[in-house]
């Protein structure tokens, strides 16, 4: 490493190329130095506080200055920047990791973030929630995860996901369908669709919400950095639902971040005979998830974004929910295409023949009985209205 380096964005740039985004023992070495100090001591001798840095950090630090001149050329072309602690649209939210444990071998938050999208990641992730699951999701999950995104979008949050195969993709396509924002996070660079299959989505998220990578620009998505990247999903979003997740899922990595980070965790029911829900059973009866169904589920577990508190018992209302006890009851007793007396309507429902006939009026002017002769008959079902 010949170039001198001041500015600070820049020496966190230089930094992530040296140093694997999430490494704990870079998190514990910023926890005393500053990025600066790493950087030189690993171009350097190799020796922080008479330790050796690892091996591996020396080696790129030696060739990081064409590292970092392919990463910026490759940033110009795809139209990413680069965002850090201080500037004004970095997402504070992710700082919090630096204050919990290790998951996983990971741990930390990161140097910086690669984005690509329209919008300022601090307003765009002002009110986010998380939506991950299973790749192999089923149609009930793609479908459940699409509402939830779309119902989220609808409200003016934004839905963080990981454009994977299964409910991410189906959550960030639901939001888009709602108008809403969106925000993908990749475990390989920003520049490089993944998976290949969704570079248009990822071009769509990109036009209303943000594509986002602590990746630099050309490095591929490896088993590793899908756990890493999972704790930005969980750390960039004011809570993460899980919607369909088998019992070893990666999916539940996320959520145990977003316990640790003290966010929301909540999970989505599916029938207690499907491996893809497993996960999230557990979950819930283990108390790590909140159980929710709809977006306003979601909503109320996370003090709103603007929504009013979830009924206890959700059901559809209809027009025979608004009716009286009594009106209800005589409409009940009421037969299609048979002409019934008043007496006889009285008679099936427990009415007096005077109050049958009251109702009996009053359902006929609404539209939902007819008077034919001597009698009544029912023309419409006030519980279809």
């Amino acid at each position: 490493m010949n170039r001198t380096v001041s500015r600070e964005s820049d020496v966190r740039r230089r930094l992530s190329l040296v140093a694997e985004p999430g490494d704990p023992r870079l998190r514990d070495l910023l926890q005393q130095h500053e990025p600066g100090a790493v950087l030189a001591a690993a171009g350097g001798r190799g020796v922080l506080d008479g330790r050796p840095l690892p091996a591996a950090w020396q080696e790129r630090a030696a060739g990081v200055d064409d590292a970092d001149g392919a990463a910026l050329a490759r940033a110009r072309t795809c139209g990413l920047r680069w965002v850090v602690p201080g500037d004004d649209e970095w997402p504070d939210g992710v700082d919090d990791l630096d204050h919990v444990e290790p998951l996983g071998g990971t741990a930390g938050a990161p140097l910086g973030l690669w984005v690509r999208g329209a919008v300022r990641l601090d307003e765009v992730l002002g009110a986010a929630v998380a939506i991950v699951g299973a790749r192999a999701a089923t149609t009930y999950g793609l479908g459940l995860a699409g509402e939830l995104g779309a119902g989220l979008g609808d409200a003016g949050a934004t839905v963080v996901s990981g454009a994977a195969f299964g409910i991410d993709a189906a959550a960030h396509r639901g939001a888009l369908a709602a108008g809403g924002a969106t925000v993908a996070v990749l475990a390989g660079g920003a520049d490089l669709p993944y998976p290949r299959a969704h570079a248009s989505l990822l071009d769509l998220v990109a036009a209303g919400g943000a594509v986002v990578s602590e990746q630099p620009p050309g490095q591929v998505a490896i088993r590793a950095r899908f756990l890493t990247r999972n704790r930005l999903i969980a750390a960039l979003a004011g809570g993460t639902v899980v919607v369909e997740a088998a019992a070893r899922s990666g999916s539940l990595n996320t959520l145990r971040w977003a316990d640790r980070l003290g966010r929301t965790t909540m999970g989505t029911p599916g029938p207690v005979t499907s491996q893809m829900s497993e996960g999230v059973h557990l979950a819930l009866r283990s108390g790590e998830a909140e159980l929710v169904t709809r977006a306003e589920d979601v909503l109320e577990s996370l003090g709103g974004i603007g929504a009013e508190p979830a009924p206890d018992v959700v059901r559809r209302t209809t027009a025979y929910d608004r009716l009286g006890p009594d009106a209800a009851r005589t409409l009940d007793g009421l037969r299609w295409n048979e002409s019934l007396t008043t007496e006889q309507v009285a008679g099936r429902v427990g009415l007096a023949a005077a109050q049958a006939q009251e109702h009996l009026t009053t359902l006929a002017d609404a539209g939902y009985a007819e008077r034919l002769g001597d009698g009544w008959t029912l023309v419409r079902r006030a519980d279809l209205a």
